[in-house]
């Protein structure tokens, strides 16, 4: 297919330079990075970790002692 599109400056820039890189055609390179830019997927959604108290309150600066309280005294 045939077409006309209008690049940015910058745009046409880089495309120049990855054309003169890479030794091959503009619609080879434009070809190329459009079909990267087709494939990426789209951004996840961003997970956000929900918590509930559980009323529980430990300092945990002696784990020795958190895992008595945890565990009992007669752990392994």
């Amino acid at each position: 297919m045939r077409t006309t599109i209008t690049l940015t400056d910058d745009v046409a820039a880089a495309i120049d330079q990855r054309r003169r890189e890479e030794d091959k055609g503009i619609s080879e390179v434009v070809n190329e990075l459009v079909r990267k830019g087709l494939t990426v997927e789209e951004p996840r959604k961003r997970f956000v970790q929900r918590t509930a108290p559980l009323g529980l309150r430990m300092n945990v600066d002696n784990i020795a002692e958190v895992l008595t309280e945890l565990e009992g005294p007669y752990r392994r």
